[in-house]
């Protein structure tokens, strides 16, 4: 009988759709703008593909909304080894629940979270054990995590049914998230931990983008300024693309948070998804965005504002996509990803975008 180990981060996420970049030290205040938990429903995303191995399969988790609650739901047997002492879970939380789960036997531990979560694996179980991140945070810069939850879970299967056995290390990145929310990026590797080594199911490390882009990200500023109606609210996403445009515009913006503007100025910035559904609900409107270098993430990672009912609303033919040929280059052939969290939200973008790469220059290219 093979031995999964399953942690949740019950608050990973929750930040994100109300402007807040992450959820560490301000879980109060998301909750007073309305965050509501996300976590518990993308581990069952994972965990619903493991139901072939039912009855081959014990999985050894952390009681509660830290794990135990959605094996109940997912209906897969299993054991809580360890419990948190009160329902705000934390660090110390995380870690003795890595611990107690390595102690008891497990193959390979499951975590659901962020950066945060990672780096916290990291230091309880360093790099002995595989461990295989199930994306539910808002920043998901290491590549410690699978593209998706569904990925996260056939990785999982595969893994434990010994169709792959192959492992690598791989980093464990993460930001100062008082600094982000100020819109400063300081990037720290804290560590290595051990993953399956199927890179068609992980995402890749985010990439910066290199100084040598500026000038073609001025060329694709110019292109979408022309093109923005006066008539037409512009959701404006975080990434140094979007933020030529704003440059470009000589209006305020945020380089990690989502704006919006009217008849080019901004008229609200680093906005909430209740903002920008209060926007679109009165006018139309168009949103600009622009894929995670060297992820190839369009929407789900540190965009979570844009939410799927945003997506929803605005259709697919209101998303404009812009990124630089080095950008795109750097994907090396793989599609462009969307992990909204909504299935009927992500299909909407599914095939193919036109993506603006220069001063009336365009592909298109393919959304996984």
């Amino acid at each position: 009988m093979k031995k999964l180990g399953l942690i949740i981060n019950p608050i990973a996420g929750m930040g994100g759709s109300v402007g807040l970049k992450g959820t560490d030290g301000v879980l109060a205040e998301a909750v007073r703008r309305g965050a509501v938990p996300h976590a518990a429903d993308k581990t069952l995303r994972a965990l619903m593909v493991l139901s072939p191995l039912q009855g081959e399969l014990t999985v050894l988790c952390a009681g509660g909304e830290m794990g135990g609650d959605a094996l109940e739901s997912a209906g897969l047997c299993h054991q809580a080894v360890y419990r948190p002492a009160g329902p705000a879970c934390s660090a110390a939380d995380t870690h003795a629940a890595a611990r107690a789960i390595a102690a008891a036997g497990a193959d390979i531990i499951a975590f659901a979270g962020g950066d945060g979560t990672a780096r916290d694996i990291c230091a309880a179980v360093g790099e002995g054990l595989p461990v295989l991140g199930i994306p539910a945070g808002v920043k998901i810069h290491s590549p410690v995590y699978a593209k998706s939850p569904e990925k996260a879970g056939e990785l999982l299967r595969l893994f434990l049914s010994g169709q792959t056995s192959l492992t690598m290390e791989a980093e464990v990145l993460d930001i100062d998230e008082s600094d982000y929310r100020l819109g400063i990026i300081s990037t720290r590797l804290y560590g290595y931990l051990t993953i399956p080594h199927e890179r068609r199911f992980m995402q890749g490390g985010k990439a910066p983008s290199p100084l040598s882009e500026k000038s073609q990200q001025l060329a694709i500023a110019a292109s979408l300024a022309e093109d923005m109606a006066d008539d037409s609210c512009h959701i404006v996403g975080p990434g140094s693309t979007t933020r030529s445009l704003m440059d470009y515009l000589q209006t305020e913006n945020t380089l990690l948070g989502v704006d919006l503007l009217w008849q080019k100025k901004a008229v609200a910035t680093d906005v909430s998804e209740r903002e920008i559904l209060a926007c679109i609900d009165k006018k139309p409107a168009k949103l600009i965005v622009t894929p995670t270098g060297g992820q190839g993430y369009l929407l789900g990672r540190g965009n979570q504002q844009v939410s799927p009912r945003v997506i929803k609303m605005l259709g697919k033919q209101n998303i404009i996509v812009a990124a630089t040929p080095s950008k795109l280059a750097g994907l090396y052939g793989r599609p462009l990803l969307v992990d909204t969290g909504d299935k009927d939200a992500d299909a909407l973008l599914r095939g193919y975008v036109r993506v603006s790469t220069g001063y009336r220059e365009a592909v298109m290219y393919p959304v996984e």
